[in-house]
């Protein structure tokens, strides 16, 4: 008898626990006097914050 399998989860990026974009300063300004930022994506999970679940295998039977 086989048991119905749930979907499973994704899993949070281990690089990035999850924050995938940041804004980082370049330390200058614009002619407004406001700090200028970048927005950079994480490079392991392309700015998404999870990571596909891994696939679960099965026992081996005896």
């Amino acid at each position: 008898m086989t048991h119905p399998t749930a979907t499973p989860t994704p899993r949070i990026c281990p690089n990035c626990d999850g924050f995938a974009t940041v804004a980082i300063t370049t330390g200058s300004r614009d002619r407004h006097g406001h700090l200028c930022t970048i927005t950079v994506d994480c490079r392991t999970c392309n700015g998404r914050g999870t990571l596909p679940a891994r696939r679960v295998r099965e026992a081996a039977r005896v």
